[in-house]
This record gives structure tokens, C-alpha cells and sequence, in this order.
């Protein structure tokens, strides 16, 4: 077996150094989930934790970055929205609070803003949905990318993982690109290494840590779950385009496709203009992943999870889960040595 790790070590190694961290597994950044706790815990346990910023004010930001920084001398990052109208502001904030990677995610950033953390002395990482994008990152100057399919959980792209990483993976080498979407077992950690993967990014596993602080209703829906169940919402109308978001169905997703209709309804009778009803149903899911998240109501707030969460069978400490992902890795490349050793 460490003739396993020392070859797990050895694939993910470009992942490891880029993070400053023993294991190559970012966690993925989820709004009112990836606070303090279980982004220290993930570092701690040798990952690399992502604080979500979301829609947190830059002093409110400062707070999370500080408290986290109290709980772990070890790398963290934080995740921040380009659409967020204080970026600018939360930028200066990671630069001020020494925070070693900055994640900009939620949109396509500008050069202007990818400079800008940069110029903070922060690593930047970008999100990728396709390689003709990920090549014009690269020329921005972006320092690593994470590619992430429609497996994965909460606003989703329409590729799958598997075929998002081999059309990216062997095209892009100038900077690491680490996997998400629908990632629960270390022999796929393995499987996207080989591919040519620095690492990968989890969300969905984490979520049933000890160290999370979701609310045990939430935490035990994730539990009940079959991969199957964390279902993209449905678009009603193409006039009226939304952006597929990927969660457990429950009233709340009934109910989004209802209020699509109703508010299409009004544009339709000129009660109101097209931009305004988009808009309009953006905002539906405001304030929805806070209800299900820390008031546990799951039937009527947002259940966001990826397909992994069929994976996800019982609440464990942070560093048991890093553990056994370790140890499927280890055991999937140890069972490849095996015939190569008996021959």
C-alpha cells in the first residue's frame, strides 16, 4: 500500500504543491455550507477547504476569513461570485487577509477582476465549462482551472464530467486543472489523475461531515438520497431561459415550475416586461438554500446536491472521509501493481 500512495503522491503531485497541501482534494465552495468549520476541518485533514463568500458583504467576509484562519494554519481559499457588486471590494479584502488562493466562480470574470486578485499575490482559479474558454482564461492569466460537469450540484453546465475531461484534459497543460461533478470515491479520484487531472474538487461528500453545520434535516435527506434524486430544474419556456440548478426534488422545485408559469403569464397580459420576469425567477431561489440549510426545511427551501449524493451514507468526521477516499485511491492503484508484480 505505500508502494500505492507514493504513486497516488506522484500523479497529483503538480495538485498538491499549486494548493500547499499533503492531498490534492478541494472542497467545493456551497453557500451557508462551506463557512468556518468545514473548511478548516477539510484543511486540517490535509485538503484544501474553499470558504463560499456567496453573498456576504466584504467586512462580513472578513470575519469568516479571520475566524477560519483561527481554526487552521493550513491553506485555505475563498470562493468569490463575479456577479457579486462588491467584487472589487472582496477582492482587496483576500489581499488584505493574506488569503493564498482566491476561486472566482458564478460567471465568466474579466481580465480586469482576475488581474486584480492576482495583483494581491493570490493564486487564481477559474471555472471552465468548455475548452474554448478555458484556453481564453489561460490567456488572462489565471493560474489553475476546475472543470466541472453537470453532475455536480447547485447551477450546473449541460457536459458531463467524464467528457469535460477529455476535452480539456489533454488540451490544456500550461496551468493544473482539477475535476468536479459527481465525484464520490477515490478509484474516480484515480481514474481523472490518470487522465491528467492535478486533483479534484467534492462538494456534495462533504456535506454530511460532522463539521458541517447543515441542519440534521438536511443532513438526513442527503443520507436517504439515491443518486437519482438530485434532478435539474426544468425550464419552462425557452423564451425564457434559466439557468438548470441541480437538487433533491422536493414542494420547492414543484413550485418553481408554477412560478415560471405565472410570471410568464404576466408577460404574456403586459403586466410585465420580459428582463423583469427573468429576473424574476433568478430571484425564486433567493434565500431557498439558507431555509433548507440552517432552518431544515426541506420540503420548502433549496436541496441542492450533486449525483454523488447516493454516495453519501452517513454523517462521519471530516478526516474519516478524506481517509477513506485515500484509501480507495491507494486500493484502486495497488489492485493495477498486483498482476504486474505476480508476472
Amino acid at each position: 500500500m505505500q508502494e500505492a500512495r507514493a504513486r497516488l503522491d506522484r500523479l497529483w503531485a503538480r495538485g498538491r504543491a499549486f494548493l500547499g497541501t499533503d492531498i490534492a482534494i478541494m472542497g467545493g465552495a456551497m453557500s451557508w455550507i462551506s463557512e468556518r468549520h468545514l473548511v478548516a476541518a477539510i484543511s486540517n485533514a490535509g485538503g484544501f477547504g474553499v470558504l463560499a463568500c456567496g453573498s456576504m458583504s466584504p467586512d462580513r467576509l472578513a470575519e469568516e476569513i479571520a475566524a477560519t484562519q483561527h481554526l487552521t494554519l493550513r491553506p485555505f481559499g475563498v470562493n468569490l461570485i463575479t456577479m457579486h457588486p462588491d467584487l472589487v471590494r472582496l477582492i482587496d479584502v483576500c489581499g488584505e487577509m493574506q488569503v493564498g488562493h482566491i476561486v472566482l466562480a458564478g460567471g465568466l470574470p474579466t481580465s480586469a477582476a482576475i488581474k486584480r486578485a492576482k495583483d494581491t499575490g493570490a493564486k487564481v482559479v477559474c471555472f471552465s465549462p468548455a475548452l474554448v474558454l478555458a484556453r481564453k482564461l489561460v490567456r488572462s492569466g489565471v493560474d489553475a482551472l476546475v472543470i466541472e460537469g453537470t453532475e455536480a450540484g447547485g447551477h450546473i453546465g449541460p457536459v458531463a464530467t467524464g467528457v469535460l475531461a477529455q476535452e480539456i484534459l489533454p488540451q490544456i497543460r500550461e496551468v493544473p486543472v482539477f475535476v468536479a461533478g459527481g465525484i464520490g470515491r477515490g478509484e474516480a479520484i484515480v481514474s481523472y489523475l490518470e487522465m491528467g487531472a492535478a486533483g479534484v474538487q467534492l462538494g456534495t461528500r462533504f456535506v454530511c461531515a460532522d463539521e458541517c453545520i447543515a441542519h440534521a434535516n438536511f443532513k438526513r435527506a442527503f443520507i436517504r438520497a439515491a443518486s437519482r434524486d438530485a434532478t435539474p430544474s426544468v425550464q419552462v419556456d425557452p423564451q425564457f431561459p434559466v439557468i438548470p440548478v441541480r437538487a433533491l426534488a422536493n414542494n420547492a422545485t414543484r413550485r418553481f415550475m408554477e412560478f415560471q408559469q405565472e410570471v410568464i403569464g404576466q408577460v404574456r397580459r403586459g403586466e410585465l416586461e420580459q428582463k423583469a420576469a427573468q429576473l424574476e425567477i433568478e430571484h425564486f431561489w433567493a434565500g431557498a438554500l439558507k431555509r433548507a440549510v440552517i432552518d431544515g426545511d426541506v420540503d420548502n427551501g433549496s436541496m441542492m446536491a450533486g449525483q454523488s449524493v447516493g454516495l453519501v451514507t452517513r454523517e462521519q468526521p471530516t478526516a474519516e472521509i478524506i481517509a477513506e477516499l485515500m484509501e480507495q485511491a491507494c486500493g484502486a492503484l495497488a489492485s493495477r501493481q498486483a498482476p504486474e508484480a505476480v508476472a
